[in-house]
């Protein structure tokens, strides 16, 4: 094979890989915990840092695990929405606030509502880390028995929300 064609194989092999990845939905990273137990961790409450909140006070209950920060853009963009759903009361959101200050933190959710039941303090974000966190927010659909059914990446959209998330909930209810 002549040497000069090795350069132009390896620069199209490259123009395939990335037209590939410009095909995919970022949103849609894969979790390698999804079907299994969510990491267990026990942490002190936003609202009340006297007390704590740990993975094994929410068992029995399908719920949504979401990661939120009072610095995160998206959070902003995301939260009316977890505001709405609190209020249809068709899933119980619990937070779990990532690498922020508490002061910051409820001032936040002064302003912009509560959507949380509870929310837990990961200032140094390691319960984050557990669960594999790539950035804020995110959020996890836990069943009764802990385990992780589905994880979002993202601001949840109303499709995501409406088409998505509350089936996945009524069906996750009526297994039990």
């Amino acid at each position: 094979m002549n040497r000069r064609l090795i350069p132009l194989i390896v620069f199209i092999g490259l123009l395939v890989l990335l037209a590939v990845g410009l095909t995919l939905d970022p949103r849609q990273i894969p979790s390698p915990l999804v079907g299994k137990a969510a990491p267990s961790f026990r942490l002190p409450n936003l609202a009340n840092p006297t007390a704590t909140l740990g993975d094994s006070d929410l068992r029995g209950q399908v719920y949504l695990l979401n990661v939120w920060a009072s610095w995160c853009v998206s959070c902003r963009q995301e939260h009316p929405r977890l505001v709405k759903l609190a209020k249809a009361g068709t899933v119980h959101i619990y937070g779990l606030n990532y690498k922020d200050q508490r002061e910051d933190a409820l001032r936040w959710l002064d302003r912009f509502g509560n959507p949380y039941l509870a929310s837990a303090s990961d200032l140094d974000g390691r319960v984050g880390i557990d669960y594999g966190v790539y950035g804020v927010p995110e959020s996890y659909l836990i069943d009764k028995k802990g385990f992780i059914r589905h994880k979002y990446t993202g601001p949840l959209s109303d499709d995501d929300i409406q088409h998505h998330l509350l089936p996945l909930v009524q069906q996750l209810e009526k297994e039990g």
